[in-house]
């Protein structure tokens, strides 16, 4: 009977997969390192003991992360890395400029003690740690770890987040132009609070971007998706005789008129505003930036945007993408774990491969582009590509 599945019998054999011998040989790896046998033989061996306690210490990382991330927010939320960039203080003078007791003052310490936060000085004192005072010289990372109650509050349920069931995230809430389908009528309120997170998060990654390419070469750069302005403000300190162009959505750039004209740079900065998808982009730039943008979206986006830059670009320009990427050597974690999840959580976009991305720009009119190194790929990876005439 048409449409009624063959018989078992009468269905053509399934060509069986043969496993290779590499695929073999993790299966075989696997196995054993699953036995519990085997790991506490590991665990008190000479030869392998070092091994399985890290391997253990990484595995109990993972598990406890949360607790960790928590521990850092208390800290940044408290303020104690400033109160402590003062001088080392005793536990009996930190519990009253925290508002805890001394019991509640004692636990955050020692656990961010265990963490390399803080330090134990002499007589009963704690100061700042290795981390803390790397933390405190970056506001940045301040900022980001208080946005992070966002991201969590997501990822309450990852499974159901994978399987599309977690309706109107509140990421997606706090990135509003991500899902909106006319992002340009957003009003100020509505993008405050995200611009200034990338205004405050803009600084760590710009000088790295910036040394990535030198623009004293370039007459004009075009930033596309420049915010509030914290890019090219650090762009212009680079290059005194660069003219300048910012653009973004009509209510984000008028915030960034503001912090440009506080600069001092409103007589070579100009700035616009529209939807980058589906409007002409400003002529006369020879270099156009990405600095955090593309991996916002979606590939019909990000093609439609690239196209758009391609069409305002001259055929001696350059493009330069900067952002987090998967697969880039020493990013994994950053890429492909936090990025794939945070993004996820936002409701558009990925970190891409520079693979991919050469794909992408191959399709909308430019090279493959090429990968530059940068100062910390965890950060930010550059990719520096040129239409195709």
């Amino acid at each position: 009977m048409a449409g009624e599945r063959a018989p078992l019998a009468l269905r053509p054999a399934r060509k069986k997969q043969r496993s290779s011998w590499r695929d073999l040989c993790f299966v075989w790896r696997d196995r054993i390192l699953a036995n519990p046998r085997f790991q506490r033989w590991a665990a008190d061996s000479p030869l392998t003991r070092g091994i399985a306690r890290k391997r253990a210490q990484t595995l109990f990382d993972l598990c406890a992360g949360f607790v960790y991330s928590q521990i850092l927010t208390a800290c940044v939320r408290l303020r104690l890395f400033d109160i402590l960039a003062e001088r080392p203080q005793t536990i009996s003078e930190l519990s009253r400029r925290l508002a805890l007791n001394p019991k509640a003052a004692a636990r955050l310490l020692n656990a961010a003690a265990a963490l390399r936060l803080v330090e134990r000085r002499g007589s009963g004192r704690f100061g700042l740690g290795v981390l803390g005072a790397a933390l405190l010289g970056n506001p940045a990372v301040s900022a980001m770890v208080e946005h992070h109650a966002l991201l969590y509050d997501d990822l309450r349920d990852p499974v159901a987040l994978l399987r599309g069931r977690a309706q109107a995230t509140t990421l997606s809430k706090y990135w509003p132009y991500a899902l909106s389908d006319q992002p340009d009528a957003l009003n100020q309120d509505e993008v405050a609070e995200y611009s200034k997170l990338m205004s405050a998060s803009q600084p760590l990654i710009a000088d790295d971007v910036l040394d990535a390419w030198p623009l004293a070469q370039h007459g004009c750069l075009l930033d596309v998706g420049g915010g509030e302005g914290a890019f090219l403000i650090a762009a212009a300190t680079r290059a005194p005789n660069l003219r300048l162009i910012l653009y973004d959505l009509p209510a984000v750039a008028d915030l960034a008129r503001g912090r440009i004209a506080a600069a001092g740079l409103s007589h070579r900065v100009t700035v616009s505003g529209g939807d980058f998808f589906t409007q002409p982009l400003p002529h006369g730039a020879d270099i156009v930036t990405l600095v955090r943008v593309l991996h916002d979206h979606n590939d019909a986006y990000a093609a439609a945007l690239l196209r758009n830059i391609r069409a305002a670009l001259p055929d001696n320009g350059v493009l330069l993408i900067a952002e987090p990427m998967s697969g880039v050597a020493g990013t994994d974690a950053i890429g492909d774990a936090y990025f794939g999840f945070y993004l996820l959580a936002m409701g558009s976009g990925r970190a891409r491969s520079v693979g991919e991305l050469a794909s992408l720009l191959r399709e909308t009119g430019f090279d493959g582009g090429r990968l530059l190194a940068t100062r910390r790929p965890m950060l930010t990876s550059a990719v520096i590509a040129r239409p195709v005439r």
